[in-house]
């Protein structure tokens, strides 16, 4: 008979581990617990209380323009719930009905779109939604943003807010995607403690300096000298360029994050294997780390949307804008009209409908940043590569 030599010191009937802290400790977590519970229902309900004041003062503004019955923004509001619900449970449960074939491929794609803009149609057709909206588009579509007068021309802001975006990423992406392939690749540590603080030194500078400074030099000695605009004095390309030079240190700050975090045994590889360093960056490290890339590029689009005192003083058209795509003329922006309205700078006598008008522009804005940053996280995480 073997003799487990174990038994003699191994009790038959172990008695259970029961871990315990003190209840200071306990008392302390709690707390601890509570805190950022506390926080984070703050955070939800501020977030909550803002995206509600947008809500219901941009409906108290369509209301105004469109001479909208009682009741309507509330069947407005639940036929555009419904919608949102049929598109997230409804269209789902449809997609997985559909077998086989290119077609069937197609449809569980625009399932959701397509139930969205099913449901919308009969709700607005049953409680007559039309009139508004046929009202409405009337209304946004005047010569110009002029909201003291009753003008207000949507697509005149939402066309300088594109135009000063574009002129800001043609001069921010390349410096800052230029400054951070250096910082990352080529420069020595030594060099590196010294570029990157001067890199990360305009992210500390006061956007309405920035402002001056594009008054003061960029349009004489730049938009001026060389385009020679009619108006001297301001412009949306001066505009765009101070707010392309804001945004250079979030896209260096954020890509040289992003290729530094690709593991140096990639690197390694590629030089074994006969490559330069150009080709090791452009072809290894670049793609390895396009995902963070990306990500940059979404947060410096944002920043420049959403940037107001720059365009609000360089950009020159402050009580008001014709619709124009030419950058080298004075325009506005969905934020400088904001600004405007917010603090009188376009004469606060006036249309009873302009202040309300700000609220609208708020929820675009909204819309828009939302959008981008969906857009954004579907973008990553399709070239996302994981190591």
């Amino acid at each position: 008979m073997q003799v487990n030599p174990l038994a003699a010191i191994t009790p038959s009937n172990p008695a259970p581990i029961v871990l315990r802290t003190s209840s200071h400790r306990r008392r302390k977590d709690r707390v601890a617990r509570n805190v950022f519970t506390a926080a984070s229902l703050t955070t939800f309900l501020i977030t909550i209380l803002i995206i509600g004041t947008l809500v219901f003062d941009a409906w108290d503004f369509i209301r105004q323009i469109t001479e909208s019955k009682a009741g309507m923004g509330w069947k407005l509001g639940l036929t555009f719930l419904a919608a949102t619900l049929a598109a997230m449970f409804v269209a789902p449960v449809v997609a997985q009905r559909l077998r086989g074939g290119a077609l069937a491929r197609w449809g569980r794609r625009l399932s959701g779109p397509v139930m969205f803009v099913a449901v919308a149609v009969l709700g607005l057709s049953v409680f007559g939604g039309w009139t508004v909206l046929n009202r409405l588009g009337s209304e946004l579509t005047q010569v110009g943003w002029f909201p003291r007068r009753g003008l207000f021309d949507m697509s005149t802001i939402i066309v300088g807010t594109f135009l000063v975006v574009a002129i800001a990423m043609v001069v921010a992406m390349p410096l800052g995607i230029g400054a951070a392939v250096y910082l990352s690749e080529y420069a020595k540590p030594r060099i590196r403690k010294i570029v990157k603080p001067i890199v990360e030194i305009l992210a500390g500078i006061p956007s309405v300096v920035l402002a001056y400074f594009a008054l003061a030099f960029i349009q004489p000695n730049l938009v001026v000298k060389f385009f020679n605009p009619h108006d001297k004095s301001a412009s949306i390309l001066a505009a765009g360029i101070a707010v392309g030079v804001l945004t250079i240190p979030i896209i260096a700050s954020v890509t040289e994050d992003a290729l530094r975090a690709v593991p140096l045994a990639l690197r390694e590889a590629s030089f074994g294997l006969g490559a330069q360093r150009a080709q090791t960056t452009f072809r290894v490290v670049f793609p390895a780390g396009i995902s963070g890339i990306v990500a940059a590029l979404i947060l410096g689009i944002s920043r420049a949307i959403g940037e107001t005192m720059v365009v609000a003083i360089a950009a020159g058209a402050v009580g008001g804008a014709l619709f124009h795509l030419d950058p080298l003329d004075t325009g506005q922006t969905m934020t400088a009209a904001m600004a405007g309205l917010g603090f009188g700078s376009d004469q606060v006598a006036g249309d009873d409908s302009a202040y309300q008008s700000l609220f609208f522009i708020g929820a675009l804005l909204f819309l828009m940043t939302l959008g981008l940053n969906v857009l954004g996280d579907k973008l990553v995480n399709r070239v996302r590569e994981v190591y």
